[in-house]
């Protein structure tokens, strides 16, 4: 007669040879094939460096809020909804206005609504020049968009204006806020948007 301890044995051998061929056995299994190596991960900061980084930020924030601060005070620049304007105060013809804007960080300021284009003629006043903005002529005559190439969803023309029928590619903004289609090689003074 056959002892307890081999059917024990012959039982945990069908369970483990069954387990197996289903591949739901607890614990491990057979070592399968290597998956895709992910990215490596960054090394995380230590505390005291991830409080250094914060302090840091928070200095240069608050800089830069006093430095605007400060040029606003001088009306060097105005807020007007998400926007910055200013000006550097100089006349110059429409592609070195836009190029300085760029360079800046920025573009010609181009209104979308009657608060920028009061915000705008603002510093037009300041510096009681015409401004170029950022709006030119598209290839259909009597038809200007932004520079970015999108309509306009907003305009202030001068009674009569546009009226250059084609010669007069860019616009600019009159000192008291209509706009004026005018060749691209006057000079006239540089308004920036950040």
């Amino acid at each position: 007669m056959l002892s307890y301890s081999f059917y024990m044995l012959t039982a945990v051998a069908a369970l483990l040879v069954t387990c197996h061929a289903l591949c739901k056995c607890p614990g491990p299994g057979l070592s399968g094939r290597d998956g895709l190596k992910g990215q490596p991960h960054p090394p995380r900061l230590s505390d005291s460096q991830d409080t250094k980084f914060y302090d840091v930020l928070v200095n240069l924030k608050h800089r830069l809020s006093r430095l605007e601060g400060v040029l606003a005070l001088k009306e060097k620049i105005r807020e007007v909804g998400e926007k910055m304007l200013a000006s550097n105060g100089k006349r110059v013809d429409f592609a070195s206005a836009l190029q300085s804007c760029e360079e800046a960080g920025g573009t010609l300021a181009t209104p979308t609504n009657e608060e920028e284009n009061k915000a705008i003629l603002g510093i037009v006043k300041q510096y009681n020049q015409y401004a170029y903005l950022g709006i030119k002529e598209g290839e259909i005559s009597g038809q200007f968009k932004n520079i970015n190439g999108m309509p306009l969803n907003y305009t202030n023309w001068h009674r009569y204006e546009p009226n250059g029928k084609g010669k007069e590619k860019c616009v600019e903004m009159y000192t008291d806020g209509s706009w004026n289609d005018k060749k691209c090689n006057q000079y006239r003074l540089t308004i920036c948007e950040f």
